[in-house]
């Protein structure tokens, strides 16, 4: 199902508003490298590896499951209230049937479960800041980047994380996976699951899988050695070195034109996440130039019998 460009930004500027690190971050190119780069070390909760092997939806229709991901994501940290609200009740709903027992643990997962939603929410964010840091123009200031983590705390409303649990600067990020660090291991399923995603077989589409594996060249240099040597993904050090520079030029170029190449490009690849950006680099300014909380937005919009932005629930998502 189409995204409906004019839907983004009818009401508000959402929650975090144009001069917001969350729109510099989210909307820059490098986003679709930090988001491969989430996507694969999510697979490091073996929880979150049991949830995706059982529902398949990498395997079935890749493409469209991993476009519909990151326009969640996107779609909260640059749409309206209503948008990112529509968002998060149809994410909630498909992930509500995702229940199973891990086989190694014997223990039952919950694709919704606030453990899994928090893992899921901080590696997205942080992931996505890494790859900006990294290839796109550099660090955030020290005020940006307090501010970048408070809308993570913000934007982890619309999911089912306890607020006291959300990391709210580096160094609680830090110590939060410190402290899960222990409850990590890499099972068959989940090196099969990491793999596929980075290099997406031919079968599923030509361009995505180009497109895949070209964004794994510089996502697996992002990730620390410990994680890619037990993911059987390790690049050698000279290629890290060697990614770098061009990968940096190409995010640039992309970049360039309110994301021109990137919008052009991404109906190869992630068509509705173009339709995202391009609706963002394009949109009229909203009825009411002012952010909104997630409560006011939910309060306002939110309606579980209400069809979401993909359509029913019954849609791969």
């Amino acid at each position: 199902m189409a995204f409906d460009p004019s839907t983004l930004r009818r009401d508000d500027y959402g929650f975090f508003g144009p001069d917001s690190p969350s729109w510099k971050v989210w909307g820059s190119p490098t986003a679709l490298i930090g988001f491969q780069r989430a996507v694969t070390l999510e697979h490091f909760d073996p929880f979150l590896t049991a949830a995706v092997a059982d529902s398949q939806g990498i395997y079935d229709n890749p493409a469209v499951r991993l476009d519909h991901t990151l326009s969640y994501f996107v779609l909260v940290a640059l749409g309206d209230g209503r948008t990112a609200i529509q968002a998060a009740e149809h994410l909630m709903k498909v992930h509500a049937p995702m229940t199973g027992i891990e086989p190694v643990s014997g223990k039952r997962y919950s694709a919704n479960s606030p453990e899994a939603q928090l893992w899921i929410h901080v590696t997205g964010w942080h992931s996505v800041l890494k790859a900006y840091e990294m290839y796109g123009p550099g660090p955030l200031s020290p005020a940006e980047e307090d501010r970048y983590w408070a809308e993570c705390v913000i934007a982890a409303e619309l999911q089912t994380c306890k607020p006291s649990d959300v990391p709210r600067n580096r160094d609680e990020v830090h110590a939060y996976f410190e402290r899960v660090r222990p409850q990590l291991c890499v099972t068959e399923r989940a090196v099969q699951a990491m793999h596929y995603l980075l290099w997406t077989p031919p079968s599923k589409g030509l361009t995505f899988a180009i497109g895949a594996r070209l964004l794994s060249l510089a996502t697996i240099p992002t990730l620390p050695m410990w994680m890619r040597k037990l993911g059987r993904f390790n690049l050698p050090r000279i290629a890290d070195m060697a990614v770098r520079i061009p990968a940096k030029v190409i995010a640039w170029v992309a970049a360039r034109r309110d994301n021109w190449v990137l919008i052009h490009a991404a109906p190869y690849i992630a068509p509705m996440t173009g339709q995202i950006f391009a609706a963002h680099a394009y949109s009229a300014p909203p009825e009411n130039l002012s952010t909104i909380t997630p409560r006011d937005a939910r309060e306002r919009y939110g309606s579980h019998g209400t069809r979401s932005l993909w359509g029913t629930v019954t849609e791969t998502a």
